[in-house]
């Protein structure tokens, strides 16, 4: 009998990714939890992973630390204990269960899972354990089924607004009256009394900005993918953000109404992406859809049930919410709104919160349809005013007991925060060897954006055999693609602790303003073996200083001008910085270097002049050089 990765996990009492990373470690190759196991290989994981579980129990009884308790400590007491700050001691407790104080004591059942958190397990003294209070069993904690979050992502122009339109309209024609869904950033349906969530921002973009910020905001990924388009760049892009993020990936096949579709071409494109349908012998579900003409909709819908079903997602409605900023905004009349939503726990008017430098108190609830409700549970989207000052998309939201502690974690987050300003970047080719060395990292993500096909193929061939040179650190390549690096590059790179490498191509100056904010390593080389040599001399050690460029200035090409035994002058206009006389200087075009020379002329009108400064005109010869192009 056959078996699916999925119902052994749920057998075996352990996670479906957990059980994935243990089956490919012992050469049993599966691709997700859709994977199917034949009976022998079964009751060999069986008995193999039951006796390595005694083993960790075993283990773990022996590892755990004694803390010997004569009285219940309050929160302060128990931050000095485990030696950790009062602000991660409350957020802590706010995952199993409430607290009214700074100065109550800590209940015996949060005390010892908080503790066990961090390798200690407490001994309490004989006179604590005749209190009657203490000798009360631990209640059981009753988990409900909640919704998925769905985030719908692909190519430009494949229709994923259209397709989320569709499935928004599927729901309100079912609805009640006046059940039109309100913009709050995501929105509830219903299909055979099962709820699903979808983040109204289509794009991996949404997901993955709020994932650089270590939150997990999707629990399901809907690849749109056109039939008359078939796999696109950012089809690529997007199946690379969805795996980097550890999300399992539905395949919507839109625009099947078109004459011109070819849904088999469309599977066929995405094997070579590890996607291959069940039709096919695979394990990815695949649904064909006309958004525009509402055709497999309800399909769609039940297959994202499906999934939702084998990932057994849990919430616990009786502990204080916690979620999730989607969208914010300023009214004039109402104050700071922001759109959260709720992963797990339940939200009441009245209820105090943090969300990343900002806290408040719950003045109203607006759910998406509209409506002013009281309270709202796990995988809800909702509206709320209360907040005293502006949060961003993608800050986790909290409730705590009063405002009292809310001030306590926000003044130290906003201290954490101060201190991140004077800190290294988290990772880049100078620190990698420190980091192996003091055993903080075991792979390197890379990103790899280069100028043509060919560099490309011929880069991943090269960097994978380093991989076998080295076994300490994999290297893992996450994303790679032709063309400059992109604003959605870097936030992949900050959310997956990547470095960014760029053959023969050159980032815009916002780009590398976004990531030197970010902190991201960005790498540029012109040459193959100087990017294979630099990363074999970061995994040895052995890396060269790197060496800082100053960019004085960038202009762009409005005029070309053809003087006889002069050349080509570009007559252009200076759009940051200045340029001067003699400067180095690069021609970019269409993100790619053309050309690396110097300042032959540089003339204001008909004058020569030393330097140009921004928002000024000029004429600028380049030495040896005369293939110039308007933009």
């Amino acid at each position: 009998m056959k078996m699916r990765v999925y119902e052994l996990a749920e057998y075996l009492k352990i996670p479906s990714k957990e059980l994935i990373v243990f089956l490919n470690k012992e050469g049993i190759k599966v691709k997700n939890h859709m994977s199917t196991l034949d009976k022998d290989t079964i009751e060999l994981i069986k008995e193999v992973i039951i006796a390595e579980k005694k083993k960790k129990v075993t283990e773990k009884k022996k590892q755990l630390k004694v803390i010997k308790i004569n009285k219940l400590p309050n929160l302060k007491e128990l931050s000095s204990q485990l030696k950790i700050s009062l602000s991660e001691v409350i957020q802590k407790i706010m995952q199993f269960g409430t607290i009214s104080s700074i100065d109550k004591e800590v209940p015996v059942n949060i005390l010892k899972n908080i503790v066990k958190e961090y390798g200690y397990k407490i001994e309490l003294s004989d006179k604590l354990k005749s209190k009657k209070s203490l000798q009360k069993k631990d209640k059981t904690i009753k988990l409900i089924v909640k919704p998925p979050v769905v985030t719908v992502i692909g190519h430009v122009d494949h229709g994923k607004t259209t397709l989320l339109d569709a499935i928004r309209k599927t729901d309100v024609t079912k609805g009640e009256v006046g059940g039109i869904t309100q913009r709050i950033g995501a929105y509830k349906i219903k299909i055979d009394n099962k709820k699903i969530v979808f983040i109204d921002t289509p794009g991996h973009e949404a997901f993955t900005t709020m994932r650089a910020r270590g939150v997990k905001a999707t629990d399901i990924a809907v690849l749109v993918v056109a039939a008359d388009d078939g796999v696109m760049p950012q089809t690529v892009e997007a199946i690379n953000h969805a795996k980097a993020a550890n999300v399992p990936v539905i395949v919507a096949i839109n625009k099947i109404d078109k004459a011109n579709a070819n849904v088999e071409k469309v599977k066929k494109g995405l094997t070579k992406y590890d996607l291959v349908s069940e039709e096919w012998g695979g394990d990815t579900l695949m649904v064909e859809v006309s958004a525009l003409q509402k055709k497999g909709i309800k399909k769609l819908l039940e297959t994202i049930s499906l999934q939702a079903e084998m990932l057994d997602l849990k919430a616990n409605p009786n502990i204080p919410a916690k979620g999730l900023i989607i969208e914010t905004k300023l009214d004039k009349k109402r104050g700071i709104i922001a759109s959260v939503l709720i992963q797990d726990g339940t939200l009441k008017i009245s209820d105090y919160f943090i969300a990343g430098l900002s806290y408040g108190k719950i003045k109203s609830l607006t759910d998406d349809k509209g409506k002013s409700i009281k309270k709202v549970g796990p995988s809800t989207p909702v509206e709320i005013i209360g907040f005293g000052k502006m949060p961003q998309a993608g800050d986790y939201f909290q409730i705590v007991p009063d405002d009292k502690l809310a001030k306590i974690i926000i003044n130290e987050r906003e201290d954490e925060e101060r201190s991140k300003i004077i800190q290294e970047p988290s990772l880049s080719l100078d620190n990698l060897f420190l980091e192996m060395k003091e055993g903080k990292i075991d792979k390197l993500n890379i990103i790899l954006k280069t100028d043509t096909q060919g560099s490309l193929d011929a880069l991943q061939e090269a960097i994978k055999k380093i991989k076998i040179e080295n076994e300490e650190v994999k290297i893992n390549i996450i994303h790679s693609g032709v063309g400059n690096i992109t604003e959605t590059d870097v936030m992949l790179a900050s959310a997956s602790q990547a470095i960014i490498i760029g053959f023969n191509i050159r980032p815009d100056a916002n780009i590398q303003k976004i990531a030197k904010s970010e902190k991201i390593d960005i790498r540029l080389y012109k040459i193959i073996y100087d990017l294979l040599d630099e990363i074999k001399s970061a995994l040895k050690g052995f890396l060269k200083p790197k060496i800082e460029e100053y960019v004085c200035g960038q202009a762009e090409v409005r005029e070309i001008f053809k003087i006889p035994k002069i050349g080509t002058i570009a007559g252009s206009y200076v759009l940051s910085g200045k340029i001067s006389k003699n400067d180095n200087i690069r021609v970019i075009r269409d993100g790619k270097l053309i050309y690396e020379g110097k300042v032959s002329s540089l003339k204001r009108f008909k004058e020569d002049t030393k330097e140009v400064n921004t928002d000024f005109e000029c004429g600028i010869g380049i030495e040896k050089f005369n293939d110039i192009k308007l933009k």
